[in-house]
């Protein structure tokens, strides 16, 4: 890596505590390099979804902070960390919301204020990424799981963000469609990835570094033909191996 090169994401002494008093993140640091694919493993509760909310300011934590490209994440710089980070969530369903495939990706771009003739140019390009050039004209909530998956990740791709941010992306998809997946996040290059999942074989075919959570915390890592070998350590975390 270029050492000039700020990392995507850095996380230092992150900690976050609901409403309810229930501390989510414990001290979390945490560095993801620009191009580097990661998975952020652990059992349910274990706080993965609560810090992928943070990257793009969804959460905001009471303590620590979070540099994004070398910006630090403040109200000021929360739009331009926003347009960055493209956080996908684990129901698409959150994330489609207009009558057909083309509006709901193109919804991102014409709020950054883009031309017309440049949000139809990253429609296109969004779609034919993720396979689905022919549907852009279908209703979205009449695709299947995958599909949607598919364009979820299209509404996010159309932005140009430099971090992907996914949360769970294989769950509830047939096994056809999650092989889908993960190709199509494996083809992904050229960006920060960071993938929360509980899915090991996804973590061991799509990341080379795997960061295990459990109760808040950092409990392990490392890189993926470590973490995901050590069966005592998954073990002791709620994880099964690969």
């Amino acid at each position: 890596m270029d050492t000039l090169t700020p990392p995507a994401v850095e996380i230092e002494a992150l900690s976050f505590r609901y409403p309810d008093g229930r501390l989510a993140l414990d001290g979390i640091s945490l560095s993801i390099a620009a191009t580097e694919k990661v998975a952020l493993v652990g059992p349910n509760g274990a706080g993965k979804s609560t810090l992928l909310l943070h990257l793009n300011g969804v959460l905001r934590g009471a303590t620590g902070r979070i540099r994004v490209n070398g910006l630090t994440l403040t109200d000021d710089t929360l739009g331009q960390i926003r347009a960055w980070v493209g956080l996908v969530f684990q129901n698409p369903d959150d994330q489609l919301f207009s009558p057909r495939v083309a509006q709901d990706v193109a919804f991102g771009p014409l709020h950054m204020g883009l031309p017309q003739d440049e949000v139809r140019a990253r429609v296109a390009d969004a779609l034919a990424a993720v396979g689905m050039s022919d549907y852009a004209d279908r209703v979205s909530f009449h695709l299947s799981t995958g599909e949607k998956k598919r364009i979820a990740i299209a509404t996010v791709l159309s932005m140009a963000p430099r971090i992907l941010a996914l949360d769970e992306p294989s769950a509830g998809l047939d096994p056809r469609a999650r092989r889908g997946v993960i190709r199509l996040l494996r083809d992904l290059d050229g960006r920060a990835l960071l993938v929360s999942t509980h899915d090991m074989r996804l973590a061991q075919e799509l990341c080379a570094r795997v960061v295990v959570l459990d109760g808040g915390r950092i409990a392990a890592d490392g890189p993926a033909e470590v973490i995901l070998r050590d069966r005592a350590l998954l073990e002791a975390h709620g994880l099964e191996l690969p």
